[in-house]
């Protein structure tokens, strides 16, 4: 079968596979990555793509869009972090930021001419349950000015169990949140107080079981391994305790100590870090513990339970990936709102303003407050399509994509081909005439696979700025 590893007898994966395939990699939530993105795309730019996509709605019809929305506002300063974030208790800033959001959203309402379908709206951040109750109703209805959400639209929200209650999430559910992601990272107290996260694992089963009882289509526990005090023996007990909370989705991440690119970091004492060793035991325990409380290895650290949607769209072949990771639906264009987000519009990328002030300042102006972006060329499309065919389906069936792109695989990837060769001696990929598969074993390090494609990658061999894939 296509889907890779969902019949067949989970893989054994040995420590010493483990510790070879452990470098740096992009995590390829988009190809080519933000790192290529240039200041020479502009608002100029990303105002076309908007123009080109509105005319070729009044041709085609709409095709529904992606939205995300980031609020970069948190109380506390969790010292792993390596998102875009203000960190403030002055609540006053989340009502200044409102008004800012409602000046992008109004300038793209302009540029579109027309209500667009949204079949997906995201609020990540930072946390956006730093917004109270009004303020989210607010925004809400900012969104419904220029998006209308489809017919079985995933409505998502990212929450700081730490800023949240019962009460809460029934306001969730009334303003037509139907998904909801908890920050849990770890439960053990010393890792906690060492990465300035407290919150106990009584706090967060509550509000997963209000969560299960108020029905939220898909419940998330974001969990991070490799941080400082952690063990193997600690993080195998806070494996049990999420499984025990049975959330549908369990995002687990590798956490990628860069003090040099992110401030917050320098905080946490290097020494108290788990060894090389250690991390690769986690990671085969979190493995393990996961499927043996029955949950389905998705990919990219990924887990749900069989009969979530991902799950199902997985088996089926159906699995997607934009910015947000991997989704069910289909491959879209994505509008980001709010400062640093990242949008894709047709074949370009763009990205707002990383810093408040030179958001507001280009929003005062009445222009978008992109900073920089990419149009994509020929070449990008096409190893874009390899690498999310990779990616998502863990096969690249070559019909297919030389019949999209008018090449011969074997021609156009000669140099690729020769680099897969170990990779197919290690017995994580194979070969035929018609495809490249991804093996059951391979599934587990599919970034490594999806790098030999990066050509950008390739090319300068910099990878210090990417998380280790293990």
């Amino acid at each position: 079968m296509n889907s890779v590893g969902l019949l067949t007898p989970e893989p054994v994966l040995s420590d010493a596979l483990l510790r070879r395939l452990d470098v740096p990699g992009p995590r390829y939530t988009s190809y080519p990555t933000a790192d290529r993105f240039v200041e020479a795309f502009g608002p100029t730019e990303y105002r076309q793509a908007l123009r080109q996509r509105a005319q070729g709605a009044v041709v085609g019809g709409a095709a529904a869009l992606s939205v995300y929305v980031h609020i970069p506002f948190c109380e506390a300063l969790c010292y792993y972090c390596a998102c875009n974030k203000i960190i403030t208790k002055h609540h006053g800033r989340g009502t200044e930021y409102l008004a800012l959001l409602h000046k992008e959203i109004s300038l793209h309402a302009q540029a579109f001419g027309r209500v667009q379908p949204v079949s997906q709206l995201h609020l990540g951040g930072g946390s956006p349950t730093f917004l109270s109750d009004d303020e989210l109703g607010q925004l809400m209805a900012m969104l419904q000015q220029a998006f209308k959400l489809t017919a079985g639209a995933e409505v998502s929200i990212e929450v700081d169990p730490r800023t949240a209650s019962r009460e809460r999430l029934r306001h969730m559910v009334a303003m037509g949140f139907n998904r909801i992601s908890f920050g849990v990272q770890d439960f053990d107290p010393d890792v906690q107080a060492a990465v300035h996260r407290v919150q106990s694992h009584e706090s967060v089963r509550e509000l997963v079981a209000e969560a299960r009882a108020l029905r939220f289509e898909s419940i998330n526990a974001d969990l991070i391994y490799g941080l400082p005090k952690q063990t193997p023996e600690s993080f195998k007990r806070t494996i049990a305790q999420v499984a025990e909370l049975h959330p549908t989705r369990i995002a687990l991440y590798a956490y990628a100590h860069l003090p040099h690119r992110f401030k917050p970091q320098r905080r946490i004492d290097s020494d108290a870090l788990p060894t090389g060793e250690q991390r690769i035991r986690m990671l085969g325990t979190a493995l393990a513990g996961f499927q043996s409380a029955g949950y389905v290895y998705i990919g990219m650290d990924h887990f749900a339970l069989p009969g979530d949607a991902l799950a199902v769209a997985k088996r089926q072949g159906r699995l997607h990936r934009n910015f947000q990771g991997y989704t069910t639906q289909p491959d879209c264009d994505l509008i980001g709102l709010g400062v640093s987000s990242i949008g894709r519009v047709g074949a370009t990328y763009s990205q707002n303003a990383k810093t408040l002030a030179e958001y507001e300042d280009a929003l005062a102006q009445d222009e978008f407050p992109i900073v920089r972006g990419l149009a994509l060329t020929r070449d990008d499309l096409l190893r874009r399509a390899v690498i999310m065919a990779l990616m998502c389906q863990g096969r690249v069936e070559f019909e297919s994509i030389e019949l999209a792109h008018l090449i011969k695989m074997r021609e156009a990837f000669a140099h690729e081909f020769e680099q897969l060769r170990p990779l197919v001696e290690g017995g994580l990929v194979e070969i035929t005439e018609q495809a490249i598969q991804v093996t059951p074993t391979g599934w587990y390090f599919i970034r490594a696979v999806a790098m030999v494609f990066d050509k950008h990658l390739q090319a300068d061999r910099v990878r210090e700025r990417f998380s280790r894939i293990i």
